[in-house]
């Protein structure tokens, strides 16, 4: 008998709402779920190809320990029971030598979030961090030193905007179904778009004027961008008296930054600058500049995504129909309380409360200890600062494809005397683990509820569509598990996915089987905006826009720096990495559908530079940096600026289990230098020079 399920995917980090239609434990076909309208029944390539990767023979199929050398691919298969108690006396040794500190916990930030910063917290120790410090931690800290919010409790109105400027930010191929689709609805009924990127992309090409700009050009053109504004009064002037600390401190900052100085920096003409910024305010305040989704491009990363955020400023669009709007949640739909977490227990007193990374401490002392800093693993580990690191527990999140400079990434990771991995595929660290715990498949698995906050607030289930189809366990069941093998266990009080949601539905008048019809349940039939007089409720210091950052300078760290000119490297290129619409991160180049799609990256190089160097497009060529070297095939194209060079992200795996995405392509990691913004702890992912030669 069919019968279909309302869920949420998880091909990638946006979990799209969706239907799945199930028979005799089959899903016959996943659909965007029709409760949700903007959805539109749509949904991407990846969550077409989450139905391979249910039945894929080459994920991880059942609990394994190593027995070769680290990467081999010489696993024994062991039952549960023998995974963790292996994993837990392994623990145990190492933390009656070196402390509970000396293990780091990592994720792609996911539906269990919350229990695996829990499960830190029960074993004493303070090192917990996300894939999210990789991609945007420098847009969280940019947003809370502004407004008080992280990137992740702000959104645009797309459906309502006039313009919208994007820096890079190809929302047509990093593809969240919903906003993408009243996105498109807009643009078809005249909102422009203006997108600026040096290569040119999908979005690029659905752009009303696109600018190919010189890469690390962005803030130099928003710096000449303000001073075109506020020179001619186009400014929402009440709004800027009302909500911005710090607009006079901005008049005098941008005086030297004329668009003919921005000129040179960006390689766009000083006249469409200031076309833009006259464009741009004829329709303010329904105008969007974005602040971006990965934001960790370059050293300066930090001040570039505040300078976003001060030119939304300028226009007043914050918290206004067609810009940015601050996400409601539960209290502001009129209950209570919130969903209850497991993190807000009363944990035991740590030994020591030094983070790893020195996040929100000494190291980085404005970055949100919430996502932690990534790219401080391989110097915490090598360096043994600020004490030696032995564990690792890499659940859904691979820091050796994922943090700049793969070899050095490597070196650490061997150093360490336990890696325990938990993922549904092999990817580059799982490879490298002691210990594999799988995880169920999406489809096959119940999570902890979701609070999606937005304009029109909710909470959002995932349920289980199917049975699993080999030993694998939810992340949720894991993590307890271990807990119970180290004492910890009663600080997970539950045994199933329903005890989960009726633990986080302690304070509200909310029953689990109210998700049954839709999949979730609507806290509020209307839009909720703040009043934009004396209603917005922003969380700096001063409770307003704060140009001027209070956390910023409290801290020593100015808040408007003298721009520093990009540095320069003739003959070489300036390496960017991105995504496709087909693949998400490193995680899906194995799966049987979307590896036929796009199998392998090459490197973008344009064509002027391509001929002097005497390369034809799918050349075999050698690319090296200071970090590293290795091959790949070229894509010779005029559609990138001739300084830059491009790869996708994700490739290059050489995971013996993965046979589909073995040695295919190359690892932008591998060129990557050790590069970060030192603010907000992202690494400069886009800064390293590279040089291209034909092999």
């Amino acid at each position: 008998m069919k019968r279909v399920v309302n869920t949420l995917c998880f091909m990638c980090s946006v979990r799209c709402p969706i239907q799945v239609e199930v028979e005799n434990n089959q899903v016959l076909r996943i659909r965007g779920n029709p409760h949700v309208p903007a959805m539109n029944g749509g949904i991407c390539p990846k969550a077409a190809a989450a139905i391979a990767g249910l039945n894929d023979n080459q994920r991880v199929r059942f609990p394994l320990i190593r027995t070769g050398e680290r990467g081999s691919g010489q696993w024994k298969r062991v039952s549960w029971t023998e995974a963790l108690d292996y994993t837990a006396d392994k623990c145990k040794e190492i933390f009656d030598k070196y402390g509970a500190k000396s293990s780091i916990y990592c994720e792609r930030a996911n539906l269990i979030s919350d229990i695996s910063k829990s499960f830190q917290k029960a074993i004493g120790s303070p090192n917990h961090f996300t894939h999210d410090t990789v991609c945007k931690g420098s847009i969280n800290t940019a947003c809370r030193s502004i407004i008080g919010y992280t990137d992740g409790q702000i959104n645009a109105d797309w459906s309502n905007a006039k313009h919208v400027v994007l820096y890079g930010r190809n929302v047509f191929e990093s593809v969240e179904i919903k906003a993408m689709n009243s996105f498109i609805s807009a643009l078809e009924k005249g909102t422009k778009l203006t997108y600026i990127d040096p290569r040119v992309t999908i979005t690029a090409a659905k752009a009303t004027d696109y600018k190919m700009i010189r890469p690390g050009g962005d803030l130099a053109l928003n710096y000449a961008l303000m001073h075109v504004i506020i020179e001619e009064r186009l400014y929402d002037a009440q709004y800027v008296r009302r909500w911005v600390e710090g607009f006079e401190e901005l008049c005098s900052f941008v005086i030297p930054y004329t668009p003919q100085w921005a000129e040179k920096e960006t390689g766009i003409s000083a006249e469409e600058i200031v076309s833009l910024a006259r464009e741009v305010s004829k329709v303010k305040p329904a105008v969007v500049f974005h602040y971006g989704y990965r934001g960790s491009h370059h050293p300066t990363e930090t001040y570039f995504r505040r300078s976003i955020l001060i030119l939304n400023a300028l226009m007043g669009s914050i918290e206004s129909k067609g810009g940015l709007f601050i996400k409601k949640g539960l209290k502001d739909a009129g209950y209570k309380a919130g969903l209850k977490t497991f993190s807000s227990q009363q944990f035991p007193e740590m030994e020591d409360t030094r983070r790893f990374d020195g996040c929100g401490q000494d190291k980085f002392p404005i970055a949100d200890p919430s996502h932690g800093v990534g790219f401080m693993l391989p110097h915490a580990i090598l360096n043994e600062d600020p004490y030696p690191i032995k564990v690792l527990f890499a659940f859904r999140y691979d820091p050796l494809l994922s943090n700049p400079d793969y070899n050095t990434n490597l070196k650490a990771l061997r150093k360490l005397d336990l890696i325990v991995a938990s993922d549904v595929n092999f990817g580059g660290t799982t490879a490298l683990a002691d210990v594999v715990l799988p995880e169920s498949f999406f489809l096959e698995r119940s999570d902890p509820l979701q609070m999606g906050s937005s304009l029109k607030p909710a909470i959002n289930r995932r349920i289980a569509c199917v049975e699993p189809r080999f030993d694998t366990k939810p992340m949720w069941w894991i993590v307890k598990q271990l807990a119970d093998r180290l004492g910890a266990g009663h600080y997970f009080p539950y045994e199933t996915a329903e005890d989960i949601w009726n633990y986080q539905l302690t304070d509200l008048d909310i029953k689990i089987e109210d998700f049954d019809e839709t999949g979730f349940v609507s806290l509020s039939d209307k839009a909720i905006w703040w009043d934009r007089n004396d209603g917005i409720k922003f969380k700096t210091p001063s409770a307003r826009i704060e140009v001027l950052s209070n956390l910023m300078e409290s801290h020593g760290i100015p808040s408007l720096p003298p721009y520093e000119a990009r540095d320069e490297k003739p003959g070489a290129f300036r390496l960017m990495c991105g995504r496709c619409v087909t693949h998400t991160n490193v995680m899906t180049q194995n799966n049987l559908y979307l590896n036929h799609l796009v199998p392998e990256n090459r490197l973008w190089i344009n064509d002027r530079r391509a001929r002097e160097l005497g390369i034809a497009d799918n050349d075999r060529i050698l690319v090296e940096s200071k970090a590293g070297k290795g091959e790949m095939c070229a894509y010779v194209t005029d559609m990138i600026h001739p300084e830059a060079a491009f790869m996708l992200h994700g490739f290059g795996h050489v995971e013996v289990d993965s046979k589909r995405s073995y040695g295919k392509g190359a690892p932008d990691a591998l060129f990557q230098e050790r590069l970060h913004d030192k603010i907000g702890g992202s690494p400069a992912l886009d800064h390293s020079w590279i040089t291209v030669t034909k092999i």
